[in-house]
């Protein structure tokens, strides 16, 4: 929920509150002989010093005392308020709202007039009847309290609350800013250090064969046009990276031909579906870095499947006699397994078995 649908949600609840607080003795008065505004104008004698505590609570209590972590100043502050509040209400209702006489009334209403001297003396007088007392109404000040407190504790809780799910949006959206910072710091290392080997690549091919350089440079434009337009959101669809990585493997069969025996396999039929771009070709990199070799039988395979709606990969390759089993360090895997945790969080499966001639990276991620 963003910001502005809290400030209207708040709004309109704290609206609805009053509203009810100034028609429930309308609705449920006892004596309908009485006008409405007179009700209402008895309800609004406790309802405008609770709205004054309302305000000071909600403009000045709760941003300056309480939500600077001074909780018990704001209790003292708020039950001083509260109790100043309710003296001054009961003072204006024995001091000021009621007439002179001490608000008595001259006669009880109900009570027939008197009997002319007469009639008494005609009939038997009987014994006079107490008059009807009437249950004492509650005091102002006493629902001035009682509203007080509702209303002070529902406003800080709403208050508290709201600046919570503020807080959380804020976090929520600073932690995604500070993964796409990383994500976008983690691919332009990727893609340097990849241009960086392919060119080394197609140098050593120029003074092989030059037909083959020729097509190594067309190999490496379309890799080019891939990282400048096929990725602009960080993501692309299976397809453009399978297009890719084979690319990426038909130059690396230009340069090593025979020597190398290469062998890439992607599924025939799949669901199209998003993946991280450049997530790959990290391992794919490290595989001919260090398993290539022109003096020994080099082996380096690469697959991927579809299964029960994942995403496996699997890279593997025998090893050089000059890798000097460095093969699982680099900054491309370790690249490769912090976009890992970024993206998928623990939603990836990631192993890797090394001997001490083969290496064997195995990933699984979702599709969804």
């Amino acid at each position: 929920m963003n910001s502005r649908k809290i400030k209207y949600a708040e709004i309109a609840l704290i609206s609805l509150v009053w509203i009810v607080l100034l028609v429930i003795p309308v609705l449920f008065r006892e004596d309908n002989n009485n006008p409405i505004w007179r009700s209402i104008d008895n309800q609004l004698e406790i309802l405008v010093p609770v709205m004054i505590l309302f305000l000071l609570n909600r403009f000045l209590f709760v941003p300056f005392i309480l939500f600077r972590r001074k909780s018990i100043m704001y209790l003292l502050t708020v039950s001083g308020m509260i109790v100043l509040l309710a003296f001054g209400s009961h003072y204006y209702d024995t001091r000021i709202s009621l007439p002179p006489g001490n608000g008595q009334p001259s006669e009880i209403k109900g009570d027939k007039p008197p009997r002319p001297a007469w009639e008494e003396d005609d009939k038997p007088q009987k014994p006079p009847q107490p008059a009807k007392r009437h249950p004492r109404p509650v005091p102002p000040f006493t629902n001035v309290i009682i509203l007080s407190l509702l209303v002070t504790g529902f406003d800080s809780g709403m208050r508290s609350g709201l600046r919570w799910i503020e807080s959380e949006n804020e976090r929520v959206r600073l932690e995604k800013e500070n993964i796409q910072t990383q994500l976008g710091i983690l691919q332009n290392q990727v893609s340097p250090h990849f241009f960086m080997n392919t060119l080394n690549n197609i140098y050593s091919l120029i003074e092989l064969d030059k037909e083959r350089s020729r097509q190594a440079v067309m190999k490496l434009s379309k890799l080019m046009r891939y990282l400048l337009y096929e990725n602009k959101n960080g993501k692309v669809t299976l397809s453009r990276e399978f297009d890719f990585l084979s690319n990426y493997v038909d130059l690396m069969k230009l340069r090593y031909a025979d020597e190398v025996e290469i062998k890439f396999s992607v599924p025939e039929n799949f669901t199209e579906a998003e993946v991280p771009v450049l997530l790959f070709i990290s391992y794919l990199e490290n595989a001919f870095k260090y398993g290539a070799s022109y003096q020994n039988k080099s082996i380096i395979e690469t697959s991927f499947e579809i299964v029960n709606g994942h995403l496996q990969f699997t890279c593997y390759n025998t090893k050089s006699v000059f890798s000097d089993n460095h093969q699982n360090g680099g900054i491309g895997l370790q690249n490769s397994r912090q976009r890992l945790e970024l993206i998928y969080n623990d939603r990836f499966n990631l192993t890797v078995n090394e001997t001490d001639e083969t290496f064997t990276v195995k990933l699984l991620i979702p599709l969804t």
